[in-house]
């Protein structure tokens, strides 16, 4: 990458999800030539971002712009108001969502960047009832995402093991 990438509000890609909330895809990791690949999330009230993943290769960045977001992070639990800022680094199991009560806004960015703006566009798929959940799983190594069973999440969202 020699030249620098600009990418104007009204230009992102938009993938919506069923609960309300939204994906922007504003960098990829191809237009980065693999530097960081960035989305802008939004979600609704208490409505889940991520379940339990970790990645091999990226660090993932979210810096929360408005509301609350709840993490997993290994074992911890924490909540981060707007203005906040998470650093989760490769290998650590990790998943968030929006605190319950509050919508969030965040930008997320990974680096290394790798091409996920399908991965997002598959999730919005399964989001809508369009491709079952398991259908991502044969992608994990492509997007870097690769998901864990466990419980202590559904515990802490209140949805029971």
């Amino acid at each position: 990458m020699t030249e620098a990438v600009v990418v104007a509000a009204e230009e992102a890609e938009v993938v919506g999800l069923a609960h309300g909330g939204a994906f922007r895809l504003l960098v990829d990791g191809d237009a980065t030539a693999g530097t960081p690949g960035a989305n802008r999330l939004t979600l609704p009230a208490g409505a889940d971002g991520a379940r339990p993943h970790r990645h091999e290769r990226s660090a993932e960045l979210f810096h929360v712009l408005g509301g609350r977001l709840e993490f997993l992070l290994g074992e911890r639990s924490v909540t981060v108001g707007e203005g906040g800022l998470v650093v989760v680094p490769p290998g650590l199991v990790h998943a968030f969502g929006a605190a319950p009560g509050t919508g969030a806004d965040v930008l997320v960015v990974m680096a290394p960047g790798v091409e996920r703006f399908d991965y997002f566009r598959h999730l919005g798929r399964v989001s809508m009832g369009l491709e079952p959940a398991e259908s991502l799983l044969p992608e994990q190594g492509r997007y870097d995402v690769h998901f864990v069973a466990g419980t202590r999440w559904a515990e802490l969202r209140g949805r029971g093991a």
